[in-house]
């Protein structure tokens, strides 16, 4: 997008018209960190945000070489086929340093690419976990002002990238596979902790029996991980490929849904609106401090002084807060 002055309200009809080169263009201008792009970000953000919070919004993650990209579309392709209109959002925050594999997931996805009733985004390149939080809350805003009824969010990087996920969605889907003898392994605590379905994929003819195996050990996983009285996370097994269980765990995430209630989920994404607030906050302070001339002024000398082993972090910390303080 140019630096050009943007004409926010012409983007703001196109996108309720649900234009897919007005969506493309706004989502671009909520990812941009120039100035002018911000401010009238924020006007779009304001004249849309009436319009959204009625679709139902699935974070998905999974295990390396799990299948994301054939589950996603197996399920994408089925909820297009009922009439849904469907947007997917991935968070890379390693897209920066390596390129992700976002372009490659889109070009695997090719028939829910090419489909009317679906809208597949590559990663914000925003370099941080913070600034692709920012940048993809925002977009399944639009995506949601636009008329898409259900948003899925893919986590294409590993770690704190779920965590992320987690709080900006209704329901958190975990794909994992049967593997042997040590399927428990290689699964995070922290993961089962914030799953709110998880579903073994691949459970094919060939691999059901394993499958139902490592469903029943996750299944007593999360008996030991979630307390009493909260939602017990269901784990089923399905085979994107062969389409078999897919219908199963979308019925799991509206059940999920469900269990949640209105009111329950009204406090939910109002608690993800005060997260997302303090996540702005720290955004655009990181930001001020970048652009600060008098971090500039002090910044190689620290760096240097650091280095050089002169200057401890602590001390280094006090004296670029001091110079942005100052400034």
């Amino acid at each position: 997008m140019s630096r050009r002055q943007v004409d926010v309200e012409a983007l703001v009809a196109g996108v309720r018209e649900g234009q897919r080169a007005a969506v493309s263009r706004a989502i671009t201008l909520v990812e941009s960190s120039l100035p002018d792009h911000r401010v009238a970000a924020r006007e779009l953000l304001a004249d849309l945000t009436p319009d959204s919070g009625n679709a139902v919004r699935v974070g998905i993650s999974g295990v390396p070489g799990v299948g994301k990209s054939t589950f996603i579309e197996a399920l994408g392709m089925k909820l297009v086929d009922a009439d849904h209109k469907v947007g997917v959002l991935a968070v890379d925050p390693s897209s920066v340093r390596t390129g992700g594999s976002v372009l490659g997931d889109k070009t695997r996805m090719s028939r829910l690419s090419a489909s009317p009733g679906a809208y597949i985004r590559p990663s914000p390149s925003a370099g941080t976990l913070g600034g692709v939080a920012r940048a993809t809350t925002q977009a399944m805003i639009i995506l949601e002002a636009a008329g898409h009824d259900v948003v899925l969010v893919e986590t294409v990087g590993v770690g704190q990238s779920e965590v992320t996920v987690a709080g900006m969605v209704d329901t958190f889907l975990f794909l994992t596979l049967a593997r042997t003898g040590d399927q428990l392994q290689g699964i995070k605590k922290g993961i089962l902790e914030i799953a709110d379905v998880i579903a073994v994929n691949k459970a094919d003819q060939d691999h059901e029996g394993e499958a139902r195996v490592a469903a029943r050990e996750l299944a007593g996983a999360m008996r030991l991980v979630q307390g009493k009285g909260e939602w017990a996370s269901p784990v089923v097994t399905c085979s994107a490929l062969t389409d078999v269980g897919v219908d199963d765990v979308w019925e799991r995430i509206l059940s999920h849904r469900e269990h949640l209630g209105e009111a329950g989920l009204a406090r939910k994404r109002a608690n993800q609106q005060l997260d997302f607030t303090w996540a702005l906050v720290r955004d655009e302070l990181a930001e001020r401090l970048r652009r600060s001339p008098g971090v500039a002024a002090v910044r190689d000398d620290v760096r240097t002084s650091v280095l050089d082993g002169e200057m401890a972090a602590p001390e280094a910390a006090d004296r670029i807060l001091a110079a942005y303080d100052e400034g």
